[in-house]
């Protein structure tokens, strides 16, 4: 088992912890509470290569590992998740859904404005009544022959009034249920796309939330990823590996969170010495230093699997469980180690615990990782959690 990271790894982590520092950190607050677009520290992600890091050079991307993506994401959402979600469905979800099942004309057409910043992806699958039960899918695209009408509405779109192109989930023939749904690679620009109005967030506010709806959109049949039905099963495998980019994000709201507390708390003193040295504090920094540490090698071995093309569909799970709950828990223990503190924005904690919330909620709320997760263990498939390799044994 090899806990060490290579070069290449490190010198992603420290880039990323230096430019969330450095280009993240001034202006953060105000971009949050006045719900503020990054559009510049977004073009600087994109200068940085962080946009497309797992896209293969020849259509303009980084070509780094999944492991490599982890530590990025988690550096950057030590500062601003805001930041960070849009990387996350950037890389996760549409890049690397074109890339994997996309045909080779539509990765030369999509693939290099994506992956270089040029153009920003969103991932449309939920809906007013289409979030965690992804089978009901109200959007519809109709058959025309040379092309679908896509008609329908999108709910919680990350990078919904900024994006350029969307990876639409939407039912074509509603008698095979899940089996005749697809993906379309649907443009912001053409006729009968609308975007509605910003969402007004808990967290990650300055990040730009909208619904989108579609009316009477004509989209080329070009523009399907995969064979008919396939769109259900891109969904799901996609959100798959997106679950590591959010558990990596969770990750570091909590890090981020972890490091907040453990300087204040050598810095504030109450009843003669820093707080630091009263157990009651002591305690809770050991308590998040640990959960942070089991959660870290969670959310590496989910990436590392993915990276070996093994399955990491339960690790995912797992990890995005796992650092989901860390991050809510340690966060509102920052907070409480803050004391009055903690309860102003300058300090930082209470807007990494309102952005620690959405991980428990998107690409997959805690509630349906437990479903996955207790499935395969049900089956009689016991996890064994071996770093270098992905064991299942019967029970």
């Amino acid at each position: 088992m090899v806990f060490e990271l290579t070069e290449e790894q490190l010198a992603v982590q420290d880039a990323a912890r230096e430019f969330a520092q450095k280009e993240l950190k001034p202006g953060v607050i105000e971009r949050d509470s006045k719900m503020i677009y990054p559009a510049e520290q977004v073009r600087k992600m994109a200068e940085l290569g962080f946009l497309g890091m797992m896209v293969a050079p020849k259509y303009g991307g980084g070509g780094m590992d999944s492991v490599s993506y982890a530590l990025a994401m988690e550096e950057i959402s030590k500062v601003d998740n805001s930041c960070s979600v849009i990387m996350s469905v950037n890389n996760s979800l549409v890049c690397w859904g074109i890339e994997t099942y996309g045909t080779e004309e539509q990765k030369q057409k999509y693939l290099p404005k994506l992956a270089t910043g040029e153009w920003i992806g969103s991932f449309c699958l939920s809906e007013p009544e289409a979030g965690s039960d992804a089978t009901s899918q109200r959007t519809t695209a109709i058959d025309k022959g040379d092309h679908y009408l896509l008609n329908g509405t999108k709910n919680w779109i990350t990078s919904g009034g900024t994006s350029n192109v969307h990876l639409v989930i939407a039912q074509t023939d509603v008698d095979k249920g899940h089996r005749g749904i697809n993906v379309l690679i649907v443009e912001t620009n053409w006729d009968g796309v609308e975007i509605g109005a910003k969402e007004d967030k808990l967290g990650i506010r300055s990040s730009d939330t909208h619904t989108i709806m579609y009316n009477d959109v004509k989209v080329p049949k070009e523009n399907r990823i995969g064979e008919d039905g396939f769109g259900f099963k891109f969904a799901m495998k996609t959100l798959s590996g997106g679950r590591i980019g959010i558990a990596s994000q969770a990750l570091g709201i909590a890090g981020g969170a972890y490091e907040l507390a453990l300087a204040y708390s050598k810095e504030r003193e109450a009843f003669g010495k820093p707080i630091s040295k009263h157990q009651a504090i002591a305690f809770k920094l050991a308590d998040m230093a640990t959960e942070i540490e089991a959660a870290k090698l969670m959310v590496y071995r989910a990436a590392w699997l993915k990276d070996q093309h093994m399955d990491y569909d339960q690790a995912g799970s797992m990890a995005k469980l796992f650092a989901s709950e860390v991050a809510m828990r340690h966060t509102i223990e920052a907070v409480q180690i803050h004391g009055g503190y903690g309860f102003v924005k300058e300090y930082h904690v209470e807007r990494l615990m309102r952005d620690a919330k959405i991980t428990q909620i998107y690409e997959g709320t805690s509630e349906v990782q437990r479903i996955v997760i207790s499935r395969n263990i049900l089956k009689g498939q016991l996890y064994v959690p071996i770093f270098g390799a992905n064991f299942l044994e019967q029970a």
